[in-house]
């Protein structure tokens, strides 16, 4: 067993960073998606700093390489969840989450709650402590649930991975229209809530936009994924109509160990054989997890932010780049580009046209220009979070 230890100093009391540690999400935000942690062994100590502050010390016990990353980790995931809520100055609500249980939505119910805010989830099964049943298929949900709620924050849908045979892309777009349609009719009653945060996707823009930079003005695109968000969103209409205040995150690339796109690619590099998936100049548009997560909670604070939002970094990459830098940060080589074949024999034609040979650069000015602060505003500094690594020079 080995043991390792750090020491960090943040400039908040000892009574907010002891009771943000004692709070349930906690554990979920020290944890990294993607990485065995089971096996080790925490213990968090707190002190007044001399001049004010907190001085926290992690240590940590167990068998592994990565120890001083992981301490890494949690002490940037303290640091920085306890910076957004300061920012905010946020008093307490109740906010209703759909999609709980996914990667993001894990995350973004973990930040609200170690934040003091209460929250509910939405599920599809015999509702649990802190749980209420819905069923967006027959349209119908507890509106008790949403009743004594201040939000609703919806991510529920099927996933876009896999091939896009018929049967997955009916999926796809029926379990998001039929999750925004039950709640957006329920928003218009009497005594719901006001506002509606959405997640949204950048695929709105089309597969391939070379040449542009799309803000949230920029005109839809075509293809399967383009006609899916364009009618994910006009679902909320009503609520919309109703002054329900509605904000639509279109996502990009969300990179996370533990999920998502990066995590196949990961694989390939640890066989050593990573490279670009696709043109070497094709811009891509990522965002952390952590920054998205906090891109929720943000957009429930800001009240004169609505509409369409771009959750992107302010810092897209191409292809080229994107793959140099992961293998960087992996110190693995990224020498090997993917043949073209090798996304469409996984994902067929369409998938693969549409999920991996993208050319997106995308803008987040509406996000940045509500005062968002990006935690990892740089591809390496995103890349070394997700994957728990120490940044390299």
């Amino acid at each position: 067993m080995v043991t390792a230890e750090l020491a960090s100093i943040l400039p908040h009391p000892r009574t907010d960073v002891s009771a943000w540690h004692g709070r349930p999400g906690a554990v979920v935000r020290l944890t990294p998606p993607g990485v065995r942690t089971d096996t080790l062994t925490f213990d968090t100590t707190f002190a007044d700093a001399r001049g004010g502050g907190t001085i926290v010390t992690d240590r940590v016990t167990g068998r592994g390489r990565r120890l001083d990353a992981v301490l890494a980790f949690r002490a940037r995931q303290r640091r920085d969840d306890l910076a957004l809520w300061t920012r905010l100055g946020a008093a307490p609500v109740h906010v209703v989450v759909t999609g709980a249980s996914g990667l993001i939505g894990r995350q973004v119910c973990a930040l609200l709650t170690t934040g003091g805010h209460t929250v509910t989830r939405l599920v599809r099964r015999a509702p649990g402590a802190g749980e209420a049943l819905w069923d967006p298929a027959a349209h119908t949900l507890d509106a008790d649930a949403l009743a004594g709620a201040d939000a609703v924050v919806h991510l529920a849908g099927a996933t876009i991975a896999g091939r896009f045979t018929p049967e997955h892309k009916r999926e796809i777009l029926a379990s998001r229209l039929d999750g925004t349609t039950t709640l957006a009719g329920a928003l218009t009653s009497e005594g719901m809530p006001r506002t509606l945060i959405q997640a949204s996707a950048i695929g709105l823009y089309g597969p391939r936009r070379p040449g542009e930079l799309l803000t949230e003005d920029a005109a839809p695109g075509d293809g399967f994924l383009a006609d899916v968000v364009r009618e994910w969103e006009d679902a909320a209409a009503p609520a919309v109509a109703d002054g329900v205040r509605t904000v639509f995150l279109r996502t990009g690339i969300v990179l996370s160990a533990g999920g998502g796109a990066l995590e196949p690619q990961l694989r390939l590099f640890a066989l050593g054989a990573g490279g670009r998936l696709t043109a070497a100049d094709s811009w891509m548009s990522w965002i952390g997890l952590d920054d998205l997560a906090r891109a929720y909670v943000h957009a429930l604070f800001a009240p004169g932010l609505k509409g369409p939002v771009n959750a992107v970094s302010p810092n897209p990459v191409t292809a080229s780049e994107f793959a140099r830098t992961l293998g960087h940060v992996l110190r693995r080589p990224a020498l090997l580009p993917t043949p073209a074949f090798g996304p469409a024999l996984i994902l067929g034609r369409e998938g693969a046209s549409e999920l991996v040979a993208t050319d997106q650069r995308v803008s987040p000015g509406r996000l940045t220009a509500s005062g968002f602060v990006f935690a990892q505003p740089s591809l390496a500094d995103a890349l070394a979070h997700a994957v728990v690594r120490r940044k390299r020079n």
